[in-house]
C-alpha cells in the first residue's frame, strides 16, 4: 500500500513539474487546495492509465520498439498523457493537454521527473 501511495505522490510531482514548465498543460481551481486535489486525483488516473493501457500498447507496438530501438517509448508516453487529459475532461477534473507535441515534451518530463523522484522517496518495501 505504502508503494502506491509513493507512486501517486511521484506521479503527482512530475505532473505538477509538467504543469509549471509547459504552458499547454493546464491545471485550473479556485485555490491552491483544489488544485492541489486535482493533481492529486489526476495522477491516479495517470497511473490507472499506465497500468491498464500502457502495457496492451507496448505489445501492439512491440515491432515498432525493435525497430526504433525504444525510442517509440516518446509517442506511447505521450498518448497515455493525452488519454489522461481525455479521461479528466470526462471527470470533470480541470487538467488538459494541448497538441500532440506538448504531450511528447511533457510525457519526456514526466517520465525524468518520475524517476527521480522514485530514486528518492522510499518505496515502502
Amino acid at each position: 500500500m505504502m508503494n502506491f501511495v509513493v507512486k501517486t505522490l511521484a506521479n503527482a510531482g512530475a505532473l505538477g513539474v509538467a504543469i509549471w514548465l509547459l504552458q499547454d498543460i493546464t491545471l485550473t481551481g479556485e485555490s491552491t487546495g483544489k488544485k492541489a486535489w486535482t493533481l492529486v486525483l489526476v495522477a491516479l488516473v495517470f497511473g490507472l492509465v499506465n497500468f491498464l493501457v500502457k502495457p496492451v500498447v507496448k505489445l501492439l507496438t512491440l515491432p515498432l520498439f525493435i525497430l526504433t530501438l525504444g525510442l517509440i517509448t516518446l509517442v506511447v508516453n505521450a498518448l497515455m498523457l493525452l488519454l489522461t487529459s481525455w479521461l479528466a475532461e470526462q471527470l470533470d477534473l480541470s487538467f488538459h493537454v494541448e497538441g500532440f507535441w506538448t504531450a511528447v515534451l511533457g510525457g519526456l518530463i514526466i517520465s525524468v521527473v518520475s524517476w527521480a523522484l522514485n530514486v528518492v522517496l522510499p518505496d515502502g518495501d
